[in-house]
């Protein structure tokens, strides 16, 4: 199957912007440095995961949309002024994800958090919706729909999912606090639960990404395994008040069965057949998006076993890297991650590509890797290292590590995006201690709802 339409229509928009962004140099990265650097002293895991985690978090907090306390899609450090009040629906998700890494390990004041979040949920409730769910894209100013594409002007429930981990999240963390906090915890929840998952099934037994009040079911998209989509299914499973129905999920998702696969790569279980063009690994995102909240450890259904799903696939991306089959300089056992991110295109300026075996453009994305912590923790602290030890100077700015960078081509992008800095403190947060999975996988909702679909976990007791 080819890849989601709706990726191909995100990298030619983000490739849309980065040619009509004035950003200097007409849209190019920014060429290494050719000096030498002075040494940088390393640091030890525990001081390094701090750091990405403290600098990642930064993006959320230093930088995010000043109305609605909520993530900017973008930040372009030689452009801060570019699209700056565009709002990210998803990876704001992963930006209450990220804050609450922040006030958990002391990283960020709890009471100016709670203050920041109340901000964004009192933003998300008079924000447009549509039946329940948000755009893609919304003025932080405003609350309105900003469009992602042509019929693509109404609500997202994909993205949608990915917020909905993050209120949960949120819900769960705050619920036992002081008054303020338990208010904030009942705004999470009352946001949750507005969210018409059924509608979005249009009464067949799959689900669909998008309505739009203009062109109606006009994008027809559904959702088909194996992608980053599988969150929304859960979720649609577990809601109090609109649910879908289990059928959905085993007709739709799981594709009555034909999404299991036994075809290996570099002699590792794929499982799943992916939605690529060959049916091979992924961009890592899809490894990332849905199990933020979501713990694949020790989780299973009838089609596969979780943890060997998603750390197959890191396992996949880090073998290929290291193997190296187009021979691009600089890949190496601690220099890997594909992913879908800012990339260099053939001429040079920067557009968008999703990354992935089979799209290998000599581009790394440090998410990639690092939001693989829980899957690879010796082959992503290797990259930390690498990153904060070794390349500091080139790779790091201020907000953690850049989106994308070439050793091959001696070009780095001095550019952010929610979706990708968005994964890393929460995923490194559950390696370390499993706080987000922890909360998203005890909220009371979750567990009967994986129950109603078929899942079994021996970590959480159904």
């Amino acid at each position: 199957m080819k890849i989601s339409l709706c990726l191909v229509a995100l990298i030619s928009l983000f490739n849309s912007c980065s040619s009509s962004s004035p950003d200097t140099k007409g849209g190019t990265g920014t060429p290494l440095p050719t000096t030498p650097t002075a040494p940088i002293t390393a640091l030890t895991d525990t001081e390094v995961l701090d750091q990405v985690q403290k600098d990642a978090i930064k993006y959320f907090w230093d930088y995010a949309e000043p109305n609605s306390k909520l993530g900017r899609e973008r930040y372009h450090t030689d452009n801060p002024s570019f699209e700056a009040n565009k709002v990210t629906t998803g990876g704001s998700g992963f930006g209450l994800m990220s804050l609450i890494v922040g006030v958990d390990r002391g990283f960020i004041p709890r009471v100016e958090a709670v203050t920041r979040m109340t901000t964004a949920m009192d933003f998300l409730d008079k924000a447009d919706r549509f039946h329940g769910a948000w755009a893609h894209w919304m003025d932080g100013t405003t609350g309105h729909a900003i469009s992602f594409g042509t019929k693509d002007d109404g609500g997202d429930i994909v993205e949608t999912a990915f917020l909905c981990q993050g209120l949960i999240a949120v819900r769960e963390y705050f619920k036992n606090g002081n008054t303020q906090e338990m208010a904030l915890s009942a705004k999470a929840d009352n946001l949750w639960k507005g969210v018409e998952w059924s509608w979005y099934t249009n009464g067949e037994n799959a689900m669909y990404w998008h309505w739009s009040p203009t062109y109606q079911w006009e994008m027809k998209f559904k959702l088909e395994g194996y992608n980053e989509c599988l969150i929304a299914y859960i979720l649609g499973a577990a809601s109090p008040t609109h649910p879908i129905p289990a059928a959905a999920y085993h007709d739709g998702w799981a594709r009555s069965g034909t999404i299991v696969t036994g075809k290996t790569q570099y002699g590792i279980p794929l499982i799943f057949k992916y939605n690529t063009v060959s049916g091979n690994a992924g961009p890592l995102f899809w490894a990332q998006y849905s199990y933020l909240g979501l713990d694949p450890s020790q989780l299973s259904d009838q089609y596969a076993n979780y943890w060997d799903l998603t750390q197959n696939q890191a396992k996949i991306i880090y073998t290929h890297c290291v193997t190296n089959p187009k021979g691009w300089k600089g890949y190496s056992d601690k220099c890997w991650g594909l992913t879908a991110s800012y990339s260099r295109n053939a001429d040079g300026t920067t557009g968008y590509s999703a990354h992935d075996t089979d799209n290998d453009l000599g581009v790394i994305t440090p998410t990639a890797a690092l939001s693989s912590f829980p899957y690879t923790p010796t082959e992503s602290m290797k990259f930390l290292h690498y990153l904060y030890d070794e390349k500091k100077s080139d790779y790091v700015g201020i907000a953690g590590p850049y989106d994308a960078f070439s050793p091959n081509y001696n070009w780095v992008t001095p550019r952010y995006l929610a979706i990708d800095q968005g994964t890393i403190a929460p995923m490194i947060e559950n390696y370390r201690s499993g706080l987000i999975w922890k909360l998203f996988m005890n909220a009371p909702e979750v567990k009967p709802g994986l129950e109603k679909l078929g899942f079994h976990s021996t970590k959480y007791n159904f």
